[in-house]
């Protein structure tokens, strides 16, 4: 298995072809179909450069607070998504520097000439291990958008070797899904 952290760098994605196993440590943001069109739409509301976003609606349950402090939150679970439903966005949001996009089942061409023109690969979560990747999450550091609902939020996660995950389409264009 290869370890990555994050920031990700061309290096790193230089090294990755379709079928390798990987593991991330750093930064994850998760990401659906809602934040991908406000992304594009306002901008988005933390550094993608070199970032790592999962297609993922998480269970999140809030933690009580003893004063008036920041609401904190617990994952529960986080699983994929089927990231097809990112395909009208994903090509626009790789241009704007992220690096690996994690996910479920295949996506289509525009993002396959996405990749190969940023220099970015697409993995895979196997579905179903919600329970195992939620063991995987150090912490929430963070939310963005709330108002669009938990599953549909940006959930910026602290992570220690999130994975196995599998390099379904990677930066020269090769997919697993040919």
């Amino acid at each position: 298995m290869i370890e990555l952290k994050t920031p990700i760098t061309d290096d790193d994605i230089n090294k990755l072809k379709a079928g390798d196993v990987i593991a991330i440590s750093g930064q994850i943001l998760t990401a659906r179909d809602q934040a991908h069109k406000r992304i594009l739409e306002e901008g988005a509301p933390i550094d993608i450069e070199g970032a790592v976003l999962f297609h993922a609606g998480p269970i999140i349950q809030e933690e009580e607070n003893k004063d008036d402090s920041e609401p904190k939150y617990k994952m529960v679970a986080v699983g994929p998504t089927t990231s097809m439903r990112m395909n009208p966005y994903e090509a626009d949001v790789l241009d704007m520097g992220a690096k690996i996009i994690i996910g479920k089942g295949g996506m289509d061409d525009s993002v396959r000439e996405a990749l190969k023109r940023n220099n970015a690969v697409y993995v895979v979560a196997t579905g179903g291990c919600a329970a195992l990747y939620v063991d995987k999450v150090n912490e929430i550091k963070g939310v963005n958008w709330l108002d669009l609902g938990m599953p549909e939020a940006i959930w910026d996660l602290d992570v220690d070797s999130f994975g196995p995950l599998i390099v379904a389409m990677d930066s020269e264009g090769n997919s697993l899904y040919d």
